[in-house]
């Protein structure tokens, strides 16, 4: 009985202390970022539009050809402010090499960036992304991207991997709006024939 107390309050402490631990560790840039793709898949995959392309006019469709079949559980459009598209992408647990999607009319934006995840080889996921632009004055988004990263680290200072900034929410501000009104939930009246002398 006398070694199960001390093994239990030996094991509670340890927990304490591995907790209190990792609260006082700084957080470290790898805790940003993903794991790197060792089996090639994201180097070898097509994406239509291709990765940092800048395109006359909006495309009607996006797509993905895979160098092997997988099954694809991820496929996201946002623009530059992170607004999102509904692409109407729908989970498919068959496995294929080759994904499109028609798009609906993009708006203008400075880029797009496609978000996608795959289950591979063993199930594992792997993750990737490509952006685009399209317009007349429009840049790669490497560049814009490049030009964000450097007024970023200008905004938080010396530009230290371990602070990351998170991009506020859009905000709907309602202007020139009546304030509600409320009725009082009873009147009273005041008979002044009834009030006593």
């Amino acid at each position: 009985m006398k070694l199960v107390c001390s093994l239990k309050l030996f094991l509670h402490s340890s927990v304490l202390c591995l907790s209190s631990q990792c609260l006082a560790q700084a957080l470290s840039p790898s805790a940003f970022n993903q794991a790197p793709d060792t089996t090639g898949i994201v180097e070898k995959t097509e994406t239509s539009p291709l990765n940092d392309a800048v395109l006359r006019t909006a495309p009607e469709k996006i797509s993905l050809d895979f160098p092997q079949r997988v099954r694809l559980v991820k496929l996201t459009l946002r623009n530059e402010e992170r607004g999102w598209v509904d692409i109407r992408f729908r989970y498919n647990p068959l496995a294929r090499s080759n994904f499109s999607w028609e798009l609906p009319s993009l708006e203008s934006a400075i880029y797009y960036t496609a978000d996608w995840a795959i289950l591979g080889i063993n199930e594992r996921l792997i993750r990737g992304s490509f952006s685009f632009a399209f317009g007349p004055g429009a840049k790669r988004p490497s560049l814009t991207k490049e030009e964000e990263d450097i007024l970023l680290d200008q905004r938080t200072g010396d530009g230290d991997p371990t602070t990351r900034f998170v991009t506020p929410p859009r905000t709907q501000i309602i202007i020139n709006q009546d304030p509600p009104s409320f009725d009082p939930p009873f009147t009273i009246e005041l008979d002044v024939d009834s009030v006593p002398n």
